[in-house]
């Protein structure tokens, strides 16, 4: 259960200020819980004590954050139910993939922990000419500084984790804001971090409103912005953020081709849970699907009786594989999309029923070219199928979207899937799975409209780290 209150976190400390932010209960609609807000001036002092906690940060021997990353590990494995719970509540996400997010929180720390004692430099011969004769370089990493974080609703865990583990391994203070809808997450993220001995300034983690949040994109003493969420959005922050660094993890519509020789067998299973896991609010969720048209009848026989068969509800439930979207009116959002669709010709194949924030599973075949369901990133429970016959094709099928987070294929032939590796205008070609998949430590992110640099714990450090030279000159006998 949640607590009655949550505070936000200013400088390590936890503030009870007020009780201004509703938190509810996805699936009953309810309020759950009462969070802090903070406002303009808090994060205003928020960034000043990041920018005071640089260089002590800084000065903190890697074994130290390592230290700090592995408490954080032990004590998330210790409140390994309590994290679940107030996942399932706050996002509606059934508990079996609640449960889940929490192992990649841990998962994401441990990767952290591990990397923050690898952060290496480099050797440079500079005798490439008899000018540079005695010359000798060397490159090591050092800390941004202050680092702006705005996390997403829908993994309120994993997601900050991709944001605030690499920070602490590469030394970096931060402010973090979560998602109004899920700060819950994110705000014992920062309790566990209040008892390690960051110095203080290190980190704040402050739900505010939208409205009010302008100083984490615009104030110059951030050194860089990490933002998850959607592509409008993203855009417009880097287009006010100014000199800064900015990371964008933004939106997909990601499609999967599944070939003539694909065990069918799996690939469905692998498409159900791509497509729907968690109602599909993932940004590689399986938006498109391009079956050959040898298997393609077999194909959508299959996924239509499994889809079927989904076990909707409280996600509460062990049970449970759809639950609530984040909301009724992202519910309403969409289901007014697959109406669309169908009023323009789409077949629609099974589900298309909604009630509430609950939208039944949905798959459609032969949307039109134009149509939001296909067109943009659906982000909720439905899936569009059509059939290729021919391999070259359907890659430029694929490639003909404004997005390019992760693609997946579903191919037997080696030759194939390194044409799909090459030709795919996207991030990521998953092989023999769907899209949706990642691990916590490989890079991760998009081009186009999805986004700009790479997340995963090392490309991350990477990021919100910078090389800085030192050259020797040895002077001649």
């Amino acid at each position: 259960m949640l607590r009655e209150t949550y505070p936000y976190y200013l400088a390590n400390e936890a503030v009870y200020a007020n009780t201004d932010l509703q938190v509810t209960d996805k699936y009953s609609g309810e309020v759950a819980t009462r969070v802090a807000m903070a406002d303009t001036a808090v994060i205003d002092e928020a960034i000043d004590w990041a920018v005071k906690a640089e260089k002590p940060l800084a000065k903190m021997p890697p074994y130290e954050r390592q230290a700090v990353l592995n408490h954080c590990v032990k004590r998330f494995e210790e409140r390994f139910e309590e994290l679940a719970e107030a996942l399932c509540i706050e996002a509606g996400k059934p508990i079996k993939d609640s449960r889940g997010e929490v192992s990649r929180l841990i998962d994401t720390f441990r990767v952290a922990a591990e990397e923050a004692v690898r952060i290496d430099g480099e050797v440079l011969n500079l005798e490439i000419s008899a000018r540079a004769r005695g010359y000798r370089g060397f490159v090591k990493r050092v800390p941004v500084g202050a680092c702006s974080f705005i996390s997403p609703f829908n993994f309120p865990l994993n997601l900050a984790a991709h944001k605030v583990a690499p920070a602490i391994a590469a030394g970096c203070p931060f402010v973090l804001k979560p998602a109004s809808r899920t700060p819950i997450g994110a705000l014992i993220i920062a309790e566990v971090l209040a008892e390690t001995d960051l110095p203080k300034g290190a980190f704040s983690v402050l739900p505010c409103h939208r409205e009010g949040a302008d100083l984490f994109t615009v104030d110059d003493r951030f050194k860089l912005l990490s933002f998850t969420g959607s592509p409008a959005v993203g855009w417009d922050l880097k287009a006010r953020a100014g000199r800064k660094k900015v990371v964008l993890e933004l939106g997909g519509n990601a499609a999967c081709v599944v070939d003539e020789d694909a065990d069918l067998d799996d690939a469905v299973e692998r498409l159900i849970f791509g497509a729907f896991y968690q109602s599909g609010q993932s940004c590689i969720g399986v938006q498109r699907i391009y079956g050959h048209t040898k298997i393609y009848n077999e194909l959508k026989r299959r996924l239509v009786e499994r889809t079927e068969q989904l076990q909707k509800g409280d996600p509460s439930d062990e049970s449970t594989f759809i639950g609530p979207m984040i909301s009724e009116g992202e519910a309403r959002r969409l289901h007014g999309w697959i109406n669309d669709a169908v009023e323009q010709g789409a077949a629609l194949l099974c589900g298309g029923e909604r009630n509430g924030a609950m939208l039944d599973p949905t798959l459609l075949e032969n949307v039109p070219k134009g149509c939001a369901v296909i067109e943009e990133e659906a982000f909720g429970p439905v899936a569009v199928l059509e059939s290729f016959d021919d391999f070259e094709a359907v890659l430029v099928e694929v490639n003909d979207s404004a997005f390019g987070l992760q693609a997946g294929v579903f191919t037997r032939d080696l030759y194939r899937a390194q044409q799909a590796w090459d030709e795919l205008h996207v991030g990521g070609v998953i092989v023999g799975d769907v899209p949706s998949w990642r691990v916590d430590n490989m890079p991760y992110g998009g081009v186009k409209d999805s986004g700009l640099g790479r997340e995963g714990v090392r490309w991350a450090i990477a990021d919100m780290t910078e090389e800085r030279l030192m050259v020797i000159r040895t002077p001649r006998a």
